[in-house]
Protein backbone atom coordinates (compact mmCIF):
# COMPACT_ATOMS: atom_id res chain seq x y z
CA UNK A 1 0.00 0.00 0.00
CA UNK A 2 1.16 3.49 -0.80
CA UNK A 3 1.70 6.01 1.97
CA UNK A 4 -1.45 8.21 2.21
CA UNK A 5 0.63 11.39 2.20
CA UNK A 6 2.38 10.30 -0.99
CA UNK A 7 -0.97 9.47 -2.59
CA UNK A 8 -2.20 13.01 -1.99
CA UNK A 9 1.03 14.53 -3.30
CA UNK A 10 0.78 12.50 -6.51
CA UNK A 11 -2.86 13.37 -7.08
CA UNK A 12 -2.14 17.05 -6.47
CA UNK A 13 0.83 16.93 -8.83
CA UNK A 14 -1.29 15.49 -11.64
CA UNK A 15 -3.82 18.25 -11.08
CA UNK A 16 -1.07 20.90 -11.11
CA UNK A 17 0.17 19.72 -14.48
CA UNK A 18 -3.17 18.96 -16.06
CA UNK A 19 -3.59 22.19 -18.04
CA UNK A 20 -0.23 21.49 -19.69
CA UNK A 21 -1.30 17.87 -20.28
CA UNK A 22 -4.48 18.99 -22.03
CA UNK A 23 -2.53 21.40 -24.23
CA UNK A 24 -0.11 18.60 -25.14
CA UNK A 25 -3.02 16.31 -25.98
CA UNK A 26 -4.40 19.00 -28.26
CA UNK A 27 -1.02 19.19 -30.01
CA UNK A 28 -1.20 15.45 -30.65
CA UNK A 29 -4.73 15.71 -32.06
CA UNK A 30 -3.62 18.41 -34.52
CA UNK A 31 -1.45 15.85 -36.31
CA UNK A 32 -3.64 14.12 -38.95
CA UNK A 33 -1.89 10.84 -38.23
CA UNK A 34 -3.91 8.48 -40.37
CA UNK A 35 -2.29 5.28 -41.61
CA UNK A 36 0.99 6.04 -43.35
CA UNK A 37 1.03 9.67 -42.21
CA UNK A 38 2.42 9.17 -38.70
CA UNK A 39 6.01 10.26 -39.43
CA UNK A 40 5.55 13.84 -38.25
CA UNK A 41 3.81 12.95 -34.99
CA UNK A 42 6.40 10.28 -34.23
CA UNK A 43 9.18 12.83 -34.77
CA UNK A 44 7.36 15.20 -32.40
CA UNK A 45 7.01 12.47 -29.78
CA UNK A 46 10.66 11.46 -30.18
CA UNK A 47 11.74 15.03 -29.43
CA UNK A 48 9.30 15.27 -26.51
CA UNK A 49 10.54 12.06 -24.90
CA UNK A 50 14.18 12.98 -25.43
CA UNK A 51 13.60 16.39 -23.82
CA UNK A 52 12.46 14.50 -20.70
CA UNK A 53 15.88 12.84 -20.50
CA UNK A 54 14.72 9.40 -21.64
CA UNK A 55 17.10 7.14 -23.54
CA UNK A 56 15.71 6.95 -27.05
CA UNK A 57 15.33 4.40 -29.81
CA UNK A 58 13.50 4.76 -33.11
CA UNK A 59 13.17 1.80 -35.50
CA UNK A 60 11.26 0.70 -38.56
CA UNK A 61 9.06 -2.32 -39.14
CA UNK A 62 11.05 -5.46 -39.95
CA UNK A 63 8.83 -6.97 -42.61
CA UNK A 64 10.80 -10.20 -42.79
CA UNK A 65 10.71 -10.77 -39.03
CA UNK A 66 7.03 -9.93 -38.86
CA UNK A 67 6.33 -12.26 -41.74
CA UNK A 68 7.71 -15.17 -39.74
CA UNK A 69 5.47 -14.49 -36.74
CA UNK A 70 2.00 -16.09 -36.69
CA UNK A 71 0.44 -13.08 -34.98
CA UNK A 72 1.58 -10.51 -37.53
CA UNK A 73 -0.93 -8.70 -39.71
CA UNK A 74 -0.59 -8.98 -43.46
CA UNK A 75 1.39 -6.33 -45.31
CA UNK A 76 -0.17 -4.37 -48.16
CA UNK A 77 0.71 -1.29 -50.18
CA UNK A 78 -1.01 0.84 -47.52
CA UNK A 79 1.03 -0.52 -44.59
CA UNK A 80 2.65 2.31 -42.64
CA UNK A 81 6.38 2.90 -42.93
CA UNK A 82 6.44 5.27 -39.95
CA UNK A 83 8.87 4.30 -37.17
CA UNK A 84 8.22 2.98 -33.70
CA UNK A 85 9.45 5.30 -30.93
CA UNK A 86 10.55 4.07 -27.50
CA UNK A 87 11.70 6.23 -24.61
CA UNK A 88 13.49 4.36 -21.82
CA UNK A 89 13.63 5.39 -18.19
CA UNK A 90 16.43 3.67 -16.27
CA UNK A 91 16.57 4.05 -12.48
CA UNK A 92 19.68 4.42 -10.38
CA UNK A 93 18.87 1.08 -8.75
CA UNK A 94 16.52 -1.54 -10.18
CA UNK A 95 14.55 -2.35 -7.04
CA UNK A 96 10.98 -2.33 -8.40
CA UNK A 97 9.21 -4.14 -11.19
CA UNK A 98 9.63 -3.03 -14.79
CA UNK A 99 6.77 -1.67 -16.87
CA UNK A 100 5.74 -1.04 -20.47
CA UNK A 101 3.55 2.04 -20.98
CA UNK A 102 2.25 1.85 -24.53
CA UNK A 103 -0.01 3.90 -26.80
CA UNK A 104 -0.64 4.21 -30.51
CA UNK A 105 -0.69 7.39 -32.60
CA UNK A 106 -2.40 6.13 -35.75
CA UNK A 107 -6.02 7.20 -36.21
CA UNK A 108 -8.75 6.13 -38.61
CA UNK A 109 -9.82 8.45 -41.47
CA UNK A 110 -12.24 11.16 -40.32
CA UNK A 111 -14.74 10.77 -43.15
CA UNK A 112 -16.58 13.79 -44.64
CA UNK A 113 -15.54 16.90 -42.73
CA UNK A 114 -19.01 18.43 -43.01
CA UNK A 115 -20.38 15.69 -40.75
CA UNK A 116 -18.27 17.01 -37.85
CA UNK A 117 -19.40 19.83 -35.57
CA UNK A 118 -15.78 21.06 -35.59
CA UNK A 119 -12.99 20.20 -38.05
CA UNK A 120 -11.78 16.70 -37.11
CA UNK A 121 -8.19 17.73 -36.39
CA UNK A 122 -9.11 20.93 -34.55
CA UNK A 123 -9.06 19.91 -30.85
CA UNK A 124 -11.92 22.02 -29.54
CA UNK A 125 -12.92 21.87 -25.86
CA UNK A 126 -16.57 22.26 -24.94
CA UNK A 127 -17.33 21.80 -21.26
CA UNK A 128 -15.73 18.56 -20.13
CA UNK A 129 -15.21 17.23 -23.66
CA UNK A 130 -12.16 17.42 -25.89
CA UNK A 131 -13.26 16.84 -29.49
CA UNK A 132 -11.14 15.63 -32.39
CA UNK A 133 -10.19 12.55 -34.34
CA UNK A 134 -7.88 10.44 -32.18
CA UNK A 135 -8.40 12.43 -28.99
CA UNK A 136 -10.33 9.54 -27.48
CA UNK A 137 -8.64 6.72 -29.43
CA UNK A 138 -6.06 7.19 -28.04
CA UNK A 139 -4.02 10.36 -27.88
CA UNK A 140 -5.45 11.33 -24.48
CA UNK A 141 -4.11 8.01 -23.17
CA UNK A 142 -0.79 8.60 -24.94
CA UNK A 143 -0.41 11.89 -23.10
CA UNK A 144 -1.55 10.34 -19.81
CA UNK A 145 1.39 7.91 -19.89
CA UNK A 146 3.88 10.74 -20.22
CA UNK A 147 2.23 13.09 -17.74
CA UNK A 148 1.89 10.40 -15.09
CA UNK A 149 5.68 10.23 -15.13
CA UNK A 150 5.85 14.03 -15.15
CA UNK A 151 3.65 14.13 -12.04
CA UNK A 152 6.17 12.01 -10.17
CA UNK A 153 9.09 14.09 -11.41
CA UNK A 154 7.35 17.29 -10.29
CA UNK A 155 7.52 16.10 -6.67
CA UNK A 156 11.11 14.88 -6.98
CA UNK A 157 10.41 11.20 -7.67
CA UNK A 158 10.96 8.74 -10.48
CA UNK A 159 10.23 5.02 -10.98
CA UNK A 160 12.66 2.70 -9.21
CA UNK A 161 12.52 0.29 -12.15
CA UNK A 162 12.92 0.38 -15.92
CA UNK A 163 9.96 1.90 -17.75
CA UNK A 164 9.53 1.66 -21.53
CA UNK A 165 7.39 4.45 -22.96
CA UNK A 166 6.33 3.03 -26.34
CA UNK A 167 4.65 4.97 -29.16
CA UNK A 168 3.47 2.67 -31.96
CA UNK A 169 1.65 2.73 -35.29
CA UNK A 170 -0.48 0.18 -37.15
CA UNK A 171 -2.77 -0.44 -34.17
CA UNK A 172 -5.81 0.32 -36.29
CA UNK A 173 -4.95 -2.03 -39.15
CA UNK A 174 -2.53 -4.88 -38.31
CA UNK A 175 -1.25 -4.64 -34.74
CA UNK A 176 2.25 -4.89 -36.17
CA UNK A 177 3.57 -1.86 -34.28
CA UNK A 178 3.11 -3.44 -30.86
CA UNK A 179 4.32 -6.78 -32.19
CA UNK A 180 7.44 -5.07 -33.54
CA UNK A 181 8.39 -3.91 -30.03
CA UNK A 182 8.15 -7.56 -28.94
CA UNK A 183 10.31 -8.69 -31.84
CA UNK A 184 12.78 -5.90 -31.07
CA UNK A 185 13.28 -7.49 -27.65
CA UNK A 186 11.52 -5.10 -25.27
CA UNK A 187 10.31 -6.97 -22.19
CA UNK A 188 8.89 -5.95 -18.82
CA UNK A 189 7.05 -7.42 -15.86
CA UNK A 190 3.72 -5.86 -16.88
CA UNK A 191 2.21 -3.62 -19.56
CA UNK A 192 -0.35 -0.83 -19.27
CA UNK A 193 -2.21 0.59 -22.29
CA UNK A 194 -4.64 3.47 -21.56
CA UNK A 195 -7.17 2.84 -24.33
CA UNK A 196 -10.57 4.48 -23.73
CA UNK A 197 -12.15 1.67 -21.72
CA UNK A 198 -14.61 3.79 -19.77
CA UNK A 199 -12.48 3.66 -16.59
CA UNK A 200 -12.66 -0.15 -16.65
CA UNK A 201 -10.07 -2.88 -17.10
CA UNK A 202 -10.43 -5.01 -20.23
CA UNK A 203 -10.88 -8.57 -19.01
CA UNK A 204 -11.07 -10.06 -22.49
CA UNK A 205 -11.01 -8.92 -26.08
CA UNK A 206 -11.61 -10.51 -29.43
CA UNK A 207 -9.13 -11.28 -32.15
CA UNK A 208 -9.62 -9.66 -35.55
CA UNK A 209 -9.16 -10.70 -39.18
CA UNK A 210 -9.20 -8.41 -42.20
CA UNK A 211 -9.82 -9.87 -45.64
CA UNK A 212 -10.72 -8.73 -49.13
CA UNK A 213 -12.89 -10.59 -51.63
CA UNK A 214 -12.68 -9.77 -55.32
CA UNK A 215 -15.42 -10.87 -57.72
CA UNK A 216 -15.06 -10.72 -61.49
CA UNK A 217 -18.20 -10.32 -63.61
CA UNK A 218 -19.06 -10.50 -67.30
CA UNK A 219 -19.48 -6.98 -68.69
CA UNK A 220 -22.08 -6.09 -71.29
CA UNK A 221 -24.08 -3.05 -72.28
CA UNK A 222 -26.88 -2.46 -69.79
CA UNK A 223 -29.43 -2.90 -72.61
CA UNK A 224 -28.45 -6.58 -72.78
CA UNK A 225 -27.63 -7.06 -69.11
CA UNK A 226 -29.26 -10.49 -69.03
CA UNK A 227 -26.40 -11.74 -71.18
CA UNK A 228 -23.82 -10.55 -68.68
CA UNK A 229 -23.06 -11.11 -65.02
CA UNK A 230 -23.02 -8.26 -62.51
CA UNK A 231 -19.99 -8.51 -60.20
CA UNK A 232 -21.58 -6.19 -57.64
CA UNK A 233 -24.74 -8.30 -57.46
CA UNK A 234 -22.58 -11.42 -57.03
CA UNK A 235 -20.65 -9.73 -54.23
CA UNK A 236 -23.89 -8.93 -52.41
CA UNK A 237 -24.94 -12.57 -52.63
CA UNK A 238 -21.58 -13.52 -51.15
CA UNK A 239 -22.03 -11.03 -48.31
CA UNK A 240 -25.22 -12.89 -47.43
CA UNK A 241 -23.29 -16.15 -47.11
CA UNK A 242 -20.77 -14.49 -44.80
CA UNK A 243 -23.62 -13.13 -42.68
CA UNK A 244 -24.68 -16.73 -42.10
CA UNK A 245 -21.13 -17.55 -40.98
CA UNK A 246 -21.26 -14.56 -38.62
CA UNK A 247 -24.47 -15.93 -37.12
CA UNK A 248 -22.89 -19.36 -36.66
CA UNK A 249 -19.89 -17.86 -34.86
CA UNK A 250 -22.18 -15.87 -32.57
CA UNK A 251 -23.98 -19.11 -31.64
CA UNK A 252 -20.62 -20.46 -30.41
CA UNK A 253 -20.60 -17.97 -27.53
CA UNK A 254 -22.18 -20.60 -25.24
CA UNK A 255 -19.76 -21.61 -22.52
CA UNK A 256 -17.53 -18.55 -23.02
CA UNK A 257 -17.96 -16.64 -19.73
CA UNK A 258 -16.94 -13.22 -21.04
CA UNK A 259 -19.07 -13.50 -24.17
CA UNK A 260 -22.09 -15.74 -23.60
CA UNK A 261 -24.22 -12.94 -22.12
CA UNK A 262 -23.47 -10.55 -24.98
CA UNK A 263 -26.19 -10.27 -27.59
CA UNK A 264 -23.82 -10.16 -30.56
CA UNK A 265 -20.15 -10.55 -29.58
CA UNK A 266 -18.89 -11.44 -33.07
CA UNK A 267 -19.25 -8.71 -35.67
CA UNK A 268 -18.67 -8.92 -39.41
CA UNK A 269 -18.21 -5.46 -40.87
CA UNK A 270 -18.50 -4.70 -44.58
CA UNK A 271 -16.02 -1.87 -44.32
CA UNK A 272 -15.40 -0.89 -47.92
CA UNK A 273 -16.89 -1.77 -51.29
CA UNK A 274 -15.93 -0.60 -54.76
CA UNK A 275 -16.63 -1.86 -58.23
CA UNK A 276 -17.66 -1.17 -61.77
CA UNK A 277 -16.52 1.43 -64.25
CA UNK A 278 -19.64 2.91 -65.84
CA UNK A 279 -23.28 3.36 -64.82
CA UNK A 280 -24.50 1.93 -68.14
CA UNK A 281 -22.18 -1.08 -68.15
CA UNK A 282 -22.75 -4.32 -66.27
CA UNK A 283 -19.85 -4.17 -63.78
CA UNK A 284 -16.91 -6.46 -64.48
CA UNK A 285 -15.39 -6.28 -61.02
CA UNK A 286 -16.15 -5.68 -57.37
CA UNK A 287 -13.87 -5.67 -54.32
CA UNK A 288 -15.19 -5.82 -50.77
CA UNK A 289 -13.11 -5.34 -47.62
CA UNK A 290 -14.29 -7.13 -44.49
CA UNK A 291 -13.44 -7.18 -40.81
CA UNK A 292 -14.56 -10.03 -38.56
CA UNK A 293 -13.79 -10.86 -34.94
CA UNK A 294 -12.93 -14.19 -33.33
CA UNK A 295 -13.11 -15.44 -29.75
CA UNK A 296 -10.02 -15.70 -27.54
CA UNK A 297 -8.51 -19.13 -27.94
CA UNK A 298 -9.61 -19.43 -31.57
CA UNK A 299 -6.66 -19.89 -33.90
CA UNK A 300 -6.51 -17.13 -36.50
CA UNK A 301 -5.37 -19.50 -39.23
CA UNK A 302 -8.28 -21.87 -38.50
CA UNK A 303 -10.76 -18.98 -38.62
CA UNK A 304 -9.27 -17.82 -41.92
CA UNK A 305 -9.63 -21.33 -43.33
CA UNK A 306 -13.30 -21.41 -42.30
CA UNK A 307 -13.88 -18.08 -44.07
CA UNK A 308 -12.27 -19.42 -47.24
CA UNK A 309 -14.31 -22.63 -47.03
CA UNK A 310 -17.55 -20.65 -46.62
CA UNK A 311 -16.81 -18.55 -49.68
CA UNK A 312 -15.80 -21.61 -51.69
CA UNK A 313 -18.88 -23.63 -50.70
CA UNK A 314 -21.25 -20.77 -51.53
CA UNK A 315 -19.53 -20.13 -54.84
CA UNK A 316 -19.96 -23.75 -55.93
CA UNK A 317 -23.73 -23.38 -55.50
CA UNK A 318 -23.97 -20.00 -57.24
CA UNK A 319 -24.76 -20.15 -60.95
CA UNK A 320 -22.17 -17.55 -61.90
CA UNK A 321 -19.55 -17.83 -59.16
CA UNK A 322 -19.21 -21.58 -59.71
CA UNK A 323 -17.36 -20.80 -62.93
CA UNK A 324 -15.82 -17.55 -61.71
CA UNK A 325 -14.59 -18.23 -58.16
CA UNK A 326 -13.87 -15.13 -56.05
CA UNK A 327 -10.36 -14.27 -54.96
CA UNK A 328 -9.80 -14.04 -51.22
CA UNK A 329 -6.84 -12.24 -49.64
CA UNK A 330 -6.13 -11.55 -45.97
CA UNK A 331 -4.79 -8.02 -45.99
CA UNK A 332 -4.51 -6.66 -42.46
CA UNK A 333 -5.26 -7.94 -38.96
CA UNK A 334 -4.50 -11.62 -38.39
CA UNK A 335 -4.67 -11.35 -34.62
CA UNK A 336 -5.97 -13.64 -31.91
CA UNK A 337 -7.83 -12.46 -28.84
CA UNK A 338 -6.91 -12.98 -25.21
CA UNK A 339 -8.37 -13.16 -21.73
CA UNK A 340 -6.72 -11.55 -18.70
CA UNK A 341 -6.60 -14.10 -15.90
CA UNK A 342 -7.70 -12.51 -12.61
CA UNK A 343 -5.51 -12.46 -9.53
CA UNK A 344 -2.23 -11.02 -10.82
CA UNK A 345 -0.30 -8.63 -8.62
CA UNK A 346 -0.41 -6.09 -11.46
CA UNK A 347 -4.20 -6.12 -11.47
CA UNK A 348 -4.18 -5.80 -7.69
CA UNK A 349 -1.94 -2.74 -7.92
CA UNK A 350 -4.07 -1.15 -10.64
CA UNK A 351 -7.24 -1.85 -8.68
CA UNK A 352 -5.84 -0.18 -5.58
CA UNK A 353 -4.61 2.80 -7.59
CA UNK A 354 -7.99 3.18 -9.27
CA UNK A 355 -9.79 3.03 -5.91
CA UNK A 356 -7.48 5.71 -4.49
CA UNK A 357 -8.09 8.00 -7.48
CA UNK A 358 -11.80 7.39 -8.07
CA UNK A 359 -12.99 6.33 -4.64
CA UNK A 360 -14.70 3.28 -6.17
CA UNK A 361 -13.71 -0.29 -7.05
CA UNK A 362 -12.21 -1.06 -10.44
CA UNK A 363 -14.67 -2.75 -12.81
CA UNK A 364 -13.82 -5.07 -15.69
CA UNK A 365 -15.46 -5.65 -19.06
CA UNK A 366 -15.17 -7.54 -22.32
CA UNK A 367 -14.08 -5.49 -25.34
CA UNK A 368 -15.44 -6.69 -28.74
CA UNK A 369 -12.55 -5.01 -30.57
CA UNK A 370 -8.84 -5.41 -31.20
CA UNK A 371 -6.41 -4.35 -28.46
CA UNK A 372 -2.60 -4.20 -28.63
CA UNK A 373 -2.61 -5.78 -25.18
CA UNK A 374 -2.83 -9.14 -26.96
CA UNK A 375 0.90 -8.90 -27.83
CA UNK A 376 1.98 -8.72 -24.20
CA UNK A 377 -0.58 -11.26 -23.00
CA UNK A 378 -0.03 -13.88 -25.71
CA UNK A 379 3.66 -13.52 -26.53
CA UNK A 380 5.35 -11.87 -23.54
CA UNK A 381 3.15 -13.86 -21.13
CA UNK A 382 2.82 -10.92 -18.76
CA UNK A 383 -0.19 -9.12 -17.24
CA UNK A 384 -1.50 -6.81 -19.96
CA UNK A 385 -3.66 -4.09 -18.44
CA UNK A 386 -5.82 -2.18 -20.91
CA UNK A 387 -7.47 0.60 -18.91
CA UNK A 388 -8.33 4.16 -19.79
CA UNK A 389 -10.75 7.10 -19.75
CA UNK A 390 -14.34 7.66 -20.79
CA UNK A 391 -14.78 8.59 -24.43
CA UNK A 392 -17.47 8.60 -27.08
CA UNK A 393 -17.72 8.01 -30.84
CA UNK A 394 -14.26 6.59 -31.45
CA UNK A 395 -14.05 5.99 -35.24
CA UNK A 396 -17.21 8.12 -35.60
CA UNK A 397 -18.10 11.77 -36.03
CA UNK A 398 -17.44 14.15 -33.13
CA UNK A 399 -15.09 11.73 -31.39
CA UNK A 400 -14.44 13.08 -27.90
CA UNK A 401 -12.93 12.25 -24.52
CA UNK A 402 -13.90 13.37 -21.01
CA UNK A 403 -11.19 15.58 -19.52
CA UNK A 404 -12.30 14.91 -15.96
CA UNK A 405 -11.95 11.20 -16.65
CA UNK A 406 -8.52 11.70 -18.25
CA UNK A 407 -7.27 13.61 -15.21
CA UNK A 408 -8.37 10.93 -12.75
CA UNK A 409 -7.08 8.12 -14.98
CA UNK A 410 -3.72 9.92 -15.09
CA UNK A 411 -3.74 9.95 -11.29
CA UNK A 412 -4.44 6.21 -11.37
CA UNK A 413 -1.53 5.58 -13.73
CA UNK A 414 0.86 7.64 -11.61
CA UNK A 415 -0.23 5.82 -8.46
CA UNK A 416 0.06 2.46 -10.21
CA UNK A 417 3.60 3.26 -11.37
CA UNK A 418 4.54 4.27 -7.82
CA UNK A 419 3.27 0.96 -6.43
CA UNK A 420 4.37 -1.37 -9.22
CA UNK A 421 7.80 0.13 -9.93
CA UNK A 422 8.48 1.75 -6.58
CA UNK A 423 9.92 5.25 -6.47
CA UNK A 424 13.27 6.85 -5.82
CA UNK A 425 14.49 10.44 -5.74
CA UNK A 426 15.10 11.98 -9.13
CA UNK A 427 18.65 12.34 -10.36
CA UNK A 428 19.63 15.96 -9.78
Amino acid sequence: MLDPALVEKIKASVKAGFAEQVAYTQELVRFPSTRGDEHAIQDFIFQTFRARGLAMERFEMDREALGRHPGAGRFSETHSTAPIVVGIHRPRAEVGRSLILQAHVDVVPPGPADMWTHPPFDPVIEGDWLFGRGGCDMKAGHAANLYALDALRRIGLQPAATVYLQSVVEEESTGNGALMTHLRGYRADAALIPEPQGERLARANVGVLWFQVEVRGHPTHVSTMGAGANAIDAAYRLIGALRLLEAQWNERKAGRPHFENEVHPINLNVGKIEGGDWASSVPAWCRVDFRISIYPGVDAASAAHEIEQTISAFSREDGFLANNPPRVAFNGFFAEGYELAPGSDAERALGEAHALAFGAPLKTAMTPAYLDARVYALYDKIPALCYGPVGHDAHGYDERVSLASVETVTQTIALFISDWCGVEATIS
